[in-house]
């Protein structure tokens, strides 16, 4: 459904600007998640605890600022190129946990991120002369949702699950609205239904992955995740006529396997 879901981004993005589509994105969620989070406050207070609501700021620039490039992205590279470059996410996560939460690294993670790393550098290609700028987005894309996600877990010492879910697709929505006075371009019928369909697909995808991982440990989940990089590389040449090279499957490779290790590895740190 991820694979979808870039696809329609970048259908989208052939009409309207990113600003106005980042909104769409945002405002549908909301709406589509109003009648759960509604329903799921009986049960827990909706007022943010006490010193955390400076997380929920920073969790929603952060995701908001990794959707505005990873959108960026959709629209001016292949189509499997920038969802493999976004899902290097969890190659920072746990430099970024261990920097901010002091969390451990084990052994076999460093292995991993170093694995991973060497796999950007094959897709980023520098110095050959095919390097495309716009990729660094893409990168940029990841290290934001990085952050988003590490905020999460600082947040979900203190934090219920509904209430960081609220105060994000509230407060996305709200930032995102902010550009709109200048950027704002009226989508046809046929754009409209696409938008729609985009946050349809965008917050079925956001329940089955969050079903999926309360379903099975991470490192069970991760290896059907990378399978959007499949997905998008056959949506990519199907409709649009992408194909790609030797350097970018050989490092979309080594970073889906250093996902899959480090989801595997993840625990107290070995000497």
């Amino acid at each position: 459904m991820f694979a979808v879901l870039g696809a329609l981004v970048r259908l989208a993005s052939s009409e309207l600007p990113n600003e106005v589509i980042v909104f769409f994105r945002n405002a549908l969620a909301l709406l589509i998640l109003m009648p759960i989070l509604f329903r799921a406050r009986r049960s827990s207070s909706i007022r943010p605890g006490r010193g955390m609501i400076h997380f929920h700021l920073f969790r929603a620039a952060t995701g908001l600022g990794a959707m505005y490039c990873y959108f960026h992205s959709l629209a001016h590279m292949k189509l499997a190129e920038a969802v493999l470059l976004s899902y290097t996410s969890p190659l920072f996560i746990p430099i970024i946990a261990r920097v901010w939460l002091r969390e451990p690294m084990g052994a076999k993670v460093v292995k991993a991120v170093a694995v991973g790393f060497a796999g950007v550098v094959l897709i980023l290609k520098p110095g050959l002369g095919i390097f495309q700028p716009v990729a660094l987005i893409a990168l940029s894309a990841a290290v934001l949702a990085s952050l988003a996600m590490v905020s999460i877990r600082r947040m979900s010492f203190h934090e219920p699950p509904t209430r960081i879910v609220f105060y994000y697709s509230l407060l996305s929505t709200l930032f995102s609205g902010l550009p709109l006075p200048w950027a704002w371009q009226t989508p046809g019928a046929c754009m409209f239904l696409v938008l729609v369909l985009m946050g349809l697909v965008a917050v079925a995808a956001q329940i089955f992955m969050t079903r999926g991982y309360s379903l099975a440990p991470a490192g069970v989940v991760v290896p059907f995740m990378y399978g959007t990089v499949v997905f998008a590389a056959l949506i990519g040449w199907f409709f649009w006529g992408e194909s790609i090279d030797l350097l970018t499957a050989a490092g979309a490779l080594l970073v889906c396997t250093a996902g899959v290790i480090s989801a595997r590895g993840k625990g107290p740190a070995t000497p």
